[in-house]
């Protein structure tokens, strides 16, 4: 599908710390993501690794499965109904739902299980009226 970005999303106590040590390691320069506890760094290729805080609404994630891939649609200024067709195709294909979507302030989140169980997240960010995209 047009548009869909392949990134992956790393869990974190202290985003920027993490994203300054992944940062430096790479030789690159974070940058802050949808929220003052997200960075994200751009790989060349275009990938991207997400480092983030979890929402205080879930749980932390076990260490050693605080790594997942993120499946990331263009920002959308209504990012939930663009979210749950994303979810319910997942769901025909094959996926479980881990967490059901909810509507955050950077956007739309739902975490899955792939037909094998790893973790996978969609997400459609929020399109803020001054963005211009």
């Amino acid at each position: 599908m047009e548009g869909i970005t392949l990134n992956w999303v790393l869990a974190a106590e202290e985003p920027e710390q993490l994203a300054r040590f992944y940062g430096l390691l790479l030789g690159m320069d974070p940058a802050r993501g949808l929220s003052p506890h997200h960075w994200r760094l751009v790989m060349p290729g275009g990938m991207t690794l997400e480092i983030y805080r979890p929402s205080r609404h879930r749980p932390f994630p076990d260490r050693g499965r605080a790594l997942a891939p993120c499946l990331r649609r263009p920002a959308s200024h209504d990012p939930l109904p663009s979210l749950l067709s994303w979810l319910e195709r997942a769901r025909e294909l094959g996926a479980e739902v881990r967490e059901e979507a909810r509507l955050e302030s950077f956007g739309a989140e739902a975490w899955l299980s792939d037909p094998e169980g790893n973790a996978l997240l969609l997400l459609v960010p929020a399109q803020s009226a001054h963005d211009g995209r």
